[in-house]
């Protein structure tokens, strides 16, 4: 590495804080997952204690614990050995001998990869330049985690050969030491055991391997705590989730058990909140999620199990690499201009590149700052899999000769404040990027019958299941929805959202006697957060078709008294989850009168 080859040559002062400085960083890094392991562990006891507002709590506080313990480090740092002080030069061949000193901290660490993610990023805050030397921060990963594991395995392996598939799943739910008992447990073993019999070939012949391994520690989301592993046999591997939810008892219950590769992706879409799971070594977790779900990618496991900060470095690092091995250059994106973002993407990349306007047209009544507030509301709202998640980066630098012309005209135009050209490179500013999909409205242009019933159905669903989780669109025009590669509707433009329960949805009242239908005037006083659902359907509705095929499913979207309706839930403490997985995977729940059975062992 270039870096460790520059800074091994250069004679270090006597009294040289380096090694003090990588001590205090990896410190506060420690301190840190400290914090994000103990946040697992609540989401555990409040599962168990039923207690699910506490869990979605923990997850949302938790998505700022990254940045607080970075400034905690920085400030240390900068109070204890006056880093401020130094000049550039200085302040280079200072985090040079810091980074070498903070891989010999972490050569035992178990997690290595993510201390490196959280150098960088106090290293980055006290250079605080335009450009950072590869020298001074992990640009590669220094250390290698395959095959790194915490002295309790991250899986545990289960051999139904020995006792039978029964005992063996029996054992499985043991070894999570549940405190409350299943209303019926005898039932459930039955629901997993039928799910494993329709995945698994028949006749099923067990090889001498047959095994099932699941990971050591519980998922936790909304209401929900999943068992994730897989069944072994020979060659052949089945992954699977198993859904435990809480009866109208009290008492546990299995609710569904994913077996399909598209409900897997789904229940670990990015476009949901993240799970709370507690790992010793996160990279061993990650390896095992990445062979059930091999269209994922690490950076996006590791977002998804909580670690979105190393999940943004891992993201950058396979960008880089793929525009080491392309050619293509970004292109504005297909669709409809928007009013506040410009939109950029790579053809041969999936994903879009979106940068907030200087100047946003009047009629959108917002400026930068909120455009801001928005885009955080929604990272750490319920995305409750109908909003994109969003990968937010600053002081991007990028080969000019990967821009096509008429996309740097562009933000010359429309964002010259968000970029700075200096030769061959161009930086930007603040930059999010959101997975590529197809906008709705181009889908519907040219949609046969059968593909515009679903995307109509989605659609409706999606602003349906936003509004449970307490999230009102705003713009609900088609060209700000897309259709994900596994066919749901996604909404991904977020400068008008607001909460539910700040809007106020209202029927347009009837017109007084003597009103002149042709008169423009509006004869009605209308609020800054009044909306009227009839209005929908002129505006969003206007091809007979759309509308024809709405009116069949969501009907209720057009009338207040729904969206009223879903205002009381809301406001009444009503805790409202979208699941995960699809009501076809769902087992019929208990009888909240069904006496609970203990889960025992046979003692031999």
């Amino acid at each position: 590495m270039p870096g460790r080859a520059l800074a091994s040559t250069l004679p270090a002062p006597a009294d040289d804080p380096a090694p003090a400085i990588a001590a205090a960083v990896v410190e506060g890094f420690d301190k840190h997952y400290a914090l994000f392991r103990e946040c697992a562990r609540a989401a555990k006891r409040h599962f168990e204690a039923g207690n699910f507002l506490a869990i979605h709590h923990v997850a949302r506080d938790r998505i700022d614990f990254y940045d607080r313990r970075v400034a905690e480090a920085v400030e240390r740092i900068e109070r204890e050995f006056g880093t401020a002080k130094l000049d550039a030069a200085q302040a280079d061949l200072l985090w040079a001998r810091v980074k070498l000193h903070t891989i010999g901290r972490l050569i035992e660490h178990r997690q290595p990869e993510c201390a490196e993610t959280f150098f960088n990023s106090v290293s980055c805050k006290i250079l605080h330049r335009n450009y950072f030397h590869n020298r001074a921060i992990f640009v590669r990963p220094a250390l290698a985690t395959e095959y790194l594991d915490a002295e309790q395995p991250a899986y545990r392996s289960y051999y139904p050969r020995d006792n039978g598939l029964r005992s063996a799943l029996i054992d499985i739910v043991l070894d999570f030491r549940f405190e409350r008992r299943f209303a019926d447990f005898r039932r459930d073993l039955g629901h997993v055991l039928a799910a494993f019999r329709r995945r698994l070939p028949r006749p099923f012949r067990p090889e001498s391997s047959f095994q099932i391994q699941v990971l050591s520690s519980l998922f936790f989301r909304n209401r929900a705590a999943y068992i994730v592993g897989r069944v072994a046999n020979g060659t052949q591997t089945v992954p699977f989730a198993i859904a435990i939810r809480h009866a109208p008892g009290g008492e546990l219950y299995v609710d569904a058990v994913l077996t399909e590769p598209v409900e897997l992706a789904l229940l670990f879409s990015a476009n949901r909140a993240y799970f709370l799971v507690d790992m010793e070594v996160p990279s061993a977790t990650v390896a095992f999620l990445r062979e059930i779900l091999p269209d994922k990618t690490a950076a996006e496991i590791y977002t998804m199990v909580g670690l979105q900060k190393h999940g943004k470095t891992l993201f950058f690092r396979d960008f880089l690499q793929h525009l080491r091995h392309s050619t293509d250059r970004f292109q504005i994106a297909p669709g409809i201009r928007g009013l506040v973002m410009a939109v950029f993407t790579l053809p041969s990349y999936p994903y879009v590149f979106k940068i907030i306007k200087d100047k946003i047209a009047a009629s959108k009544d917002t400026d930068r700052a909120r455009v801001k507030q928005k885009y955080a509301l929604v990272k750490h709202h319920d995305r409750a899999g109908r909003m994109t998640d969003i990968l937010e980066y600053s002081d991007v630098t990028l080969p000019r000769s990967r821009f096509a012309p008429e996309v740097v005209e562009e933000l010359r135009s429309v964002a010259p404040t968000q970029i700075e050209e200096e030769g061959d490179w161009i930086q930007i500013r603040h930059v999010y990027i959101e997975r590529r999909m197809r906008p709705l409205n181009l889908v519907l242009e040219n949609a046969d019958e059968a593909t515009r019933e679903h995307a109509m159905i989605e659609y409706g669903d999606a602003i349906k299941q936003l509004a449970a989780v307490n999230i009102f669109a705003g713009d609900l025009l088609y060209k700000n929805f897309g259709v994900t590669r596994y066919g749901r509707v996604v909404f991904y433009d977020y400068d008008e959202i607001e909460y539910m329960t700040d809007c106020v949805f209202r029927r347009i009242p009837p017109p007084p006697p003597g009103y002149d239908e042709m008169s423009g005037d509006v004869w009605y006083a209308v609020g800054p957060r009044d909306i009227f659902p009839e209005e929908f359907a002129t505006f969003l509705l206007t091809d007979p078709r759309n509308r024809a095929a709405f009116e069949r499913h969501h009907a209720d979207l057009l009338d207040a008294a729904w969206w009223q309706r879903t205002q009381a839930a809301i406001r009444s403490g009503e805790i409202a989850e979208v699941l995960s997985y699809p009501d076809a995977v769902r087992c019929a729940p208990p009888l909240a009168s069904r006496r609970p059975r203990a889960v025992r062992r046979k003692v031999a």
